[in-house]
Formats: C-alpha cells, sequence, structure tokens
C-alpha cells in the first residue's frame, strides 16, 4: 500500500520506519528542510514513563488560578478571544477529576511502557548496522520535590502508576542526593523524590535525523520543504494532498502526525479535533570537563522542569504557555529556566552562552493522544502526545502500523474519541 506521513518530527519518522517494515511505500512530507526541526528539535530529552501523570488532574485548575498574570509561571494561560482554546479548556476541567485522571494514567502509562519497550527493541535491531547514538543514557529518572505538598500529591500518582507497572520508587532527601551528587549543593531545600530506574535520556532530534536516515536505506521516501495546504475527500475517503505549490500528490492512506497543526488541515474536512499548542521552552548548556552537574536526569514538577544531561551538554527544558501558534522566545521565561537551574546547581559553570529555544507541543485535554482512524476509512491519526512525544513515538509508530494492516496490536488503547 503507498502511505503518505504527513510531518517529519519523531512520531511521524518513527511511523514512517514501522509501516516501511510492513512492506508500505511511504513518503514523508514536511515543511522544513530536514527531520525533527520543530517540536522534537530542542526538547527535554526524557524517555518518562514516570511522567505519564496527566496535566488534566484535580490539583492544577487551583494552580493555574495562582499563576494567573504570572510571566514566569509555570504554566501560563494567556486569555483571548479563541473558541478552540474555550471548547479545550472546558473539557480539560472536566477531565481534572479524580476519577478521569486515574481513568487517562492507565492507556498513558501502558503506551509509554510499549514505545520504551518498542526504542530498546529497535536500538538492538539497527546496532548490526551502525545503531542509532543520540547520546541516551540509561539512568533512569529522579523526580526531586522542595515542596512538601506537591511530593505528597506526586506519591499519590507515583502509587497509582506502581499499580499499572510504573516502578516510581518514593526517596528521602539524602536517598535522591545519592543518586545525583551534583545535587548536595541543594540538600537543604529538597523534601524528597521518586525514582524510576527504568526510565532513560537522550536527544530525540538526534534519534529522528538517524532514524530518518535508516527510513531512506529502506526505501522510504522524504518530500522536505513541501507545504500541505489542505487534504482532498471523496466520500468517505481522503484521496490527495494539495502543497501550496499546486502539486496533487495522491496514496492509499494518509497518517496525520503534524502535531499541534493537525487541527487545521482536519477542520476544512468536519473534523474538530480537541488539541491545542502549549509552548514549551529549553535552555541547552554546553558544560566544561569540570562542571558539577548532573548525569541522572531530573523532573522537577513543582517548576515543571526537565533536566536531561546529553554528552557535554546540559538540556533544561518545560513550562507551558498557552499563547496560540506564537513562537517568539520571552526572555523573562528563558531567564526562569536558568534562575531554577542555579538554584537547584549553584556551583554548575557552562562554557557558552545558553541555547535557548521553544516548541509547540500538540496538547489533548486527557494528555492522551489520537492514535488511529478518524471519520475518513483512509485517514489515520498519530497526534496529541503533550509533553511525551518522545517518550511515546516508537510505541505510537508501531501501534499505528498495527492497525493499519488490521492485525491486533501488542497493547490495547482506545481508538479516537472525536
Amino acid at each position: 500500500m503507498k502511505i503518505v506521513v504527513l510531518g517529519a518530527g519523531v512520531v511521524g519518522v518513527a511511523s514512517a520506519w514501522y509501516l516501511s517494515r510492513a512492506g508500505h511505500e511511504v513518503t514523508v512530507i514536511d515543511r522544513q528542510s530536514a527531520a525533527a526541526q520543530e517540536t522534537s528539535f530542542a526538547n527535554g530529552g526524557q524517555i518518562a514513563v514516570s511522567h505519564a501523570e496527566p496535566w488534566a488532574n484535580p490539583a492544577t485548575p487551583r494552580k493555574i488560578w495562582q499563576w494567573l498574570g504570572q510571566e514566569d509561571a509555570p504554566l501560563l494561560l494567556r486569555l483571548r478571544a479563541d473558541p478552540a482554546l474555550w471548547r479545550w479548556s472546558w473539557r480539560f476541567l472536566l477531565e481534572c477529576r479524580a476519577q478521569r485522571t486515574r481513568a487517562n494514567i492507565r492507556p498513558i502509562t501502558t503506551l509509554a511502557q510499549y514505545s520504551r519497550s518498542c526504542l530498546q527493541a529497535l536500538r538492538a535491531e539497527l546496532a548490526p548496522q551502525g545503531g542509532l547514538h543520540y547520546d541516551q543514557l540509561q539512568r533512569g529518572i529522579l523526580h526531586l520535590y522542595t515542596d512538601e505538598q506537591e511530593f505528597e500529591q506526586a506519591l499519590h500518582a507515583a502509587a497509582i502508576m506502581r499499580d499499572y507497572g510504573c516502578d516510581r520508587r518514593p526517596l528521602t532527601a539524602d536517598e535522591c542526593v545519592a543518586i545525583e551528587p551534583a545535587l548536595a549543593s541543594a540538600r537543604s531545600q529538597l523534601v524528597g523524590g521518586d525514582f524510576s530506574a527504568e526510565d532513560e535520556s537522550g536527544d530525540a532530534q538526534s534519534f529522528t535525523s538517524q532514524l530518518a536516515a535508516f527510513c531512506r536505506r529502506a526505501g522510504v521516501r522524504f518530500r522536505l520543504d513541501t507545504v500541505i495546504s489542505r487534504l482532498e475527500r471523496d466520500g468517505d475517503r481522503v484521496v490527495a494532498a494539495h502543497t501550496d505549490s499546486g502539486e496533487r500528490i495522491t496514496a492509499d492512506s494518509f497518517v496525520l502526525a503534524l502535531g499541534s497543526y493537525s487541527p487545521l488541515l482536519l477542520r476544512p474536512l468536519g473534523i474538530s479535533l480537541p488539541l491545542v499548542p502549549a509552548k514549551g521552552y529549553s535552555a541547552t548548556l554546553t558544560l566544561p570537563d569540570d562542571s558539577v552537574a548532573p548525569v541522572t536526569s531530573l523532573t522537577d514538577d513543582q517548576y515543571k522542569l526537565v533536566f536531561s544531561r546529553l554528552g557535554q551538554r546540559l538540556r533544561i527544558a518545560g513550562t507551558a504557555e498557552f499563547a496560540g501558534f506564537d513562537l517568539a522566545l520571552n526572555p523573562v521565561r528563558c531567564d526562569a529556566l536558568l534562575r531554577r537551574t542555579r538554584q537547584l546547581f549553584p556551583q554548575l559553570r557552562d562554557s557558552a552562552p545558553p541555547e535557548f529555544w521553544c516548541g509547540l507541543r500538540p496538547v489533548t485535554p486527557s494528555s492522551v493522544p489520537f492514535i488511529g482512524a478518524s471519520h475518513y476509512r483512509n485517514l489515520w491519526l498519530n497526534t496529541g502526545h503533550g509533553t511525551l512525544g518522545w517518550t511515546m513515538a516508537c510505541g505510537s509508530g508501531r501501534l499505528l502500523a498495527d492497525l493499519i494492516a488490521g492485525r491486533t496490536p501488542d497493547i490495547a488503547f482506545p481508538a479516537p474519541a472525536l
């Protein structure tokens, strides 16, 4: 079957890989000149099953209210006249109920665990051909807490995740420092933490670029610098993708993996996808050899930040700004990343100016992504992964390939509720 994948981020490229391995003729289309140039470019770098608690949980509405108007808030909602955002916000609030949060943790955790195992299998499969080398570390992820209330809430979420097979082990402050000695200077600030030994970290952009190269070797075509302007339908099928240069690209099936931009192509087809962009920030620091910097990947839940060691770089990433499709860097929010880093690692030194970046995460009200069939028989969705696109990419790609082939996937996952 001839399949066109729209989007060359980590989710789109992983989809292309598994579809090609299933025997399909695959073409990937993206407006950028290379793979992984947008949301996958400089994210937090974590393969984080332990980060499966959805944004919509009982504690979030109070926090959002407290953070309104704070330019450096971990989660900043910019109120504006946007009907889609208001509809999404109402559905988000409904998902904040405790029973919905618990219900959503299950598919997120299941898919994240499956995806991590798919990534590990992929590394083993490609090792004889030179392998994938993306500054990956298998040292686990340490969640740290400097606020007692935040720690108590996290222990509850961790207990739910353990019920679904994710081992988030509670730790004392001293145990946190034992796992990551770079936290020693911040020991007095810590109230505790939890640790997921099986989680990983690595550079998503490097991974995606290398996997795209393996895709090309396997026969996948990449149509880059190509902007899709609309999808053409005929009855219950999509028959072509039109480019802004007037080209009409046909296929037997289409996979939509355009992240935050997915709803823009679906709306003219009569599909209102409840998905909005949340701008996340990152700072990448270049480290001298003797810098006191963390090696274990860290998550600071209170400030919505993660820290990942990528060779001689430290990636600090996180926060969320609901500001539509605006990609301008806000200096206040950039400074907030460095300020928190200095609080936790006062002895850290860098050898070059920080590299700041921002990207749009595609967030659903429940944090459960849309993977599977749409209202059209040959239009498939693989989008809405929020902060876990890198974590879920391989599992989502393999899951989708099984669904398109009519095979029963290895895991049960809810069909898109459109």
